[in-house]
Formats: C-alpha cells, sequence, structure tokens
C-alpha cells in the first residue's frame, strides 16, 4: 500500500505568507508553494501522514492564528487531506516559476527549460524536501547579501595573478544547496555547506550537479560546525547561516573556531523581533554587525569578526 501524505492548503493574506512559510519550514513541512488567489495567497505544504496527527494540524492551525493575530491580520484558514505518495512531489511543482532575485540571480526549477537570455547567473534548483526554494524572504536576503560580498570577486581567476583570491565560504544549515551554488557562481574559491538534515545534504549533492558544479568548488557534508572543524584547511573567510535564530546563537560561540579577524558573516531566519538577541549574542563573541537588512518581518545581519 502506497504511503499517504497530507496535503495543506492555506489560504491567507498576502503579508503573512513568509511567516507561514517558516512556520511549515519549523513544523517539518516537506514542499512548499504558493500562487495568488485574487487578493490572498493560496500556499500548498506536505507532510508525511506517518509523522503528523490530526491533532498535530489542529495545533498548527492554532499556531497560525496566533502569529495572524499577533500582526494584526485576518486568521488563514487551513484545509488538509490524503493523498498519495506518487502525487505529493510533483503537486507542488506546478506553482514554482523562475524567479529574479537581486541584482544578478534567476532561480530556474530544474524541470523547465532554460531562458534563453543568459542575462543573469542562473541557479537550476529542484529543492525536493530540503528548504530553498528562493521564494522565502531570507533566501532572498542572503543571495542578496552574497552579490555584496563577492561584487569584487572575478568569476574566473585563471590567469589573473593580480587578482584577490577568491573566497571561501562555509555555508551552515545549507538545505538544498542554493545559497553555496550562489556563491560558487558569484566566484567563491569553494563553499563547504553543512546540514544536520540528511536529506538536505543530498539535495544539495543533486543539485550541485544540476549547475555543473564539482566537489572542488562545492563539497557538502551532514553535521553542523563541529563537522566544518573536520573539512576546512584553514579558517574560511566568510560564513553564510540561513536558519532559525536561537540555533544560530547557540553556534555563534563555535564559529570562533573556523573564523579569523575579518571574516564576514551573513545570518538570516531572524525575526525582526529576535534582531536585538542574535546581534548581541555576535557583539559578545567578537563581531560587528553592519548592517541589518529587512523584508516585511524578516531580517539579515551582516557582520565582520573585528
Amino acid at each position: 500500500m502506497a504511503n499517504t501524505w497530507w496535503e495543506l492548503k492555506i489560504l491567507c493574506e498576502p503579508d503573512l505568507e513568509d511567516l507561514i512559510f517558516w512556520r511549515l519550514e519549523g513544523f517539518g513541512c516537506r514542499g512548499t508553494a504558493s500562487e495568488s488567489k485574487n487578493n490572498s495567497s493560496l500556499m500548498k505544504a506536505y507532510l508525511p501522514s506517518s509523522q503528523v496527527q490530526l491533532l498535530d494540524l489542529a495545533a498548527l492551525l492554532l499556531w497560525l492564528r496566533q502569529d495572524a493575530m499577533c500582526i494584526g491580520l485576518p486568521a488563514p484558514i487551513l484545509h488538509w487531506h490524503l493523498i498519495d505518495e506518487e502525487d505529493w512531489a510533483s503537486s507542488w511543482k506546478q506553482y514554482w516559476q523562475p524567479l529574479e532575485v537581486g541584482d544578478r540571480f534567476l532561480i530556474n526549477p530544474a524541470w523547465l527549460a532554460l531562458p534563453e537570455s543568459r542575462e543573469r547567473l542562473v541557479i537550476r534548483l529542484d529543492p525536493g524536501v530540503a528548504f530553498g526554494t528562493g521564494n522565502h524572504a531570507t533566501t532572498q536576503l542572503c543571495l542578496e547579501s552574497l552579490e555584496m560580498r563577492l561584487a569584487d570577486v572575478p568569476t574566473s581567476f585563471v590567469g589573473k595573478s593580480d587578482a584577490k583570491e577568491p573566497p571561501i565560504i562555509a555555508d551552515i544549515g545549507c538545505g538544498s544547496g542554493i545559497l553555496s551554488i550562489g556563491a560558487v557562481l558569484l566566484g567563491a574559491m569553494k563553499v563547504y555547506a553543512v546540514d544536520n538534515d540528511p536529506l538536505a545534504v543530498q539535495s544539495t549533492f543533486s543539485n550541485r550537479a544540476l549547475n555543473d558544479i564539482n566537489s572542488e568548488q562545492l563539497e557538502a557534508a551532514l553535521g553542523s560546525v563541529e563537522a566544518l572543524k573536520e573539512l576546512i584547511q584553514k579558517p574560511v573567510d566568510g560564513i553564510v547561516c540561513n536558519i532559525l535564530a536561537d540555533v544560530i546563537i547557540e553556534l555563534i560561540p563555535e564559529m570562533n573556531a573556523i573564523v579569523k579577524p575579518a571574516t564576514w558573516g551573513i545570518f538570516s531566519g531572524i525575526l525582526l523581533e529576535q534582531s536585538k538577541a542574535v546581534a548581541d549574542v555576535l557583539e559578545q563573541n567578537g563581531w560587528v554587525v553592519a548592517t541589518l537588512w529587512k523584508r516585511k518581518e524578516w531580517c539579515c545581519l551582516n557582520a565582520r569578526c573585528s
């Protein structure tokens, strides 16, 4: 008998989308998508029925209503039903279209043809069950921050003896690998990508191949900062970390083992109301927060080791 999945359909105000994406990701949803529906957003997400009971879904609905109430928006409407396993993986893909991010990137779903015009750096992506399609505000903020950090890095270092050596970067909580791939396309010499979810690591491997990136440019492994200590040969030039504020706060002291003076960091997955707590811990551990970029209720901290 085929395994079954819960398909969740959430009708909400467009301004609630990012907060709901974050809540669904934390709830363990595998594959999320959204489409415009008149003046509202229709979001879809998928969960294995073996892991989630009806009481869990009722609790999720309560959290979504409380989130909406906290920012003064109408409560979303949530419906759920069971579908067969063969349907879930493709159901959400029909709503995901190519997306321009920042000044230089185009996120292109792997099952769609590449654009004829290549004015932008194209990231081909099939996230599978991993977080990171480019639709979430935090992913976009991180890609835009990478554009800023790597603006002066040549995409080809060969034959440019007078050029500054491209940076080596750590991607902590790599998800689908979207930020790692973006960094390589911008000219990073190498990216070390880690995630505690083996499905995310596998997704990073798959998307690395989709973008014709080799293991010398992007190395992925299961784990977190401890795994990076084993992988890297010397302190990294930059860190990108798009996870959750509480996890970032826990990891910041551990990052001292892989950084050096002038290492830069991009930290996101942070709600605006959580930004001071993250910034305080960064500064307590020798970082200087240079900028805070925000999009809706989310923010990205750009910092540098002092």
